[in-house]
């Protein structure tokens, strides 16, 4: 997108999988973008194949208030403001799909780690929006937040239906500001953890008949969900905020 020219971003959970492809996409698109992530592995295996000069890694716990915190500071010091967040971070942890056999630790996991990640980023970066009366918010909600889900659990579905109606309500309270506030609901995109746990969850009689449910007749491409999330994030979106985005190939629509 065009409008992402000297703009820097912050994503979360970006080293691989769906979250490296919106990072890989927000730099070849003229944006300086910081990645966080826990996995040490991951960042050095990115770091090692990015092709893109516009990444700046950092190793963060983002279920860890005050490792999130330290890593703010420390980027704060370094001269970076953010123009543009994206709330990748997130999944279900393979806690179990069935509600009876989900703990209280399964829902508090799942729920730090898609929700209260997300606020403690956002709290982060929001007084330097509002300071320079711009930003870009894109929050990655689920398919199973808007729809529910075949092979994740109510603590999922919660979490990210949380994420999505956080969206709303921030969008109303930042718009006057000149920050808009947006989420991205992928369906099922095939990434190596995503196809890892189909793979457990669903025979592949299962997975062929759920295919036939998809009206474009395949899963997503990590590059479907990128392309949605610089949309958000680019200058042309200004005056789209307050929306949830289904990226699903037609598999769940409402009007």
């Amino acid at each position: 997108m065009s409008g992402l020219q000297g703009k820097t971003a912050l994503v979360s959970g970006a080293a691989d999988g769906l979250g490296a492809a919106i990072a890989d996409n927000l730099a070849a698109s003229g944006a300086r973008v910081v990645v966080l992530d826990r996995s040490a592995d991951a960042i050095a295996q990115a770091s090692k194949n990015s092709e893109n000069t516009g990444l700046h890694f950092e190793q963060v716990d983002l279920t860890d208030a005050e490792d999130i915190a330290a890593t703010m500071n420390r980027l704060s010091t370094a001269g970076f403001g953010f123009d543009i967040l994206v709330n990748n971070a997130g999944g279900s942890l393979h806690t179990p799909r069935a509600f009876v056999e989900e703990t209280d630790e399964d829902w508090a996991r799942v729920m730090d780690l898609n929700v209260t990640a997300a606020v403690r980023l956002i709290r982060a970066v929001v007084p330097g929006m509002v300071d320079r009366a711009y930003g870009r918010i894109v929050n990655l909600g689920s398919k199973a937040g808007r729809y529910g889900s075949l092979f994740t659990g109510a603590n999922y579905v919660a979490a990210k239906g949380a994420v999505q109606s956080m969206t709303l309500q921030l969008a109303q309270e930042f718009g006057p500001h000149g920050i808009t506030c947006n989420a991205v609901c992928p369906g099922a995109i095939l990434t190596p953890r995503v196809e890892r746990l189909l793979s457990e969850r669903q025979t592949s009689e299962q997975r062929a008949r759920v295919l036939e449910t998809i009206p474009t007749r395949r899963h997503g491409r990590v590059e479907d969900v990128a392309a949605a999330v610089a949309f958000f994030a680019s200058e042309e979106a200004g005056f789209i905020t307050g929306q949830l985005l289904d990226v699903n190939g037609g598999q769940g629509m409402s009007s």
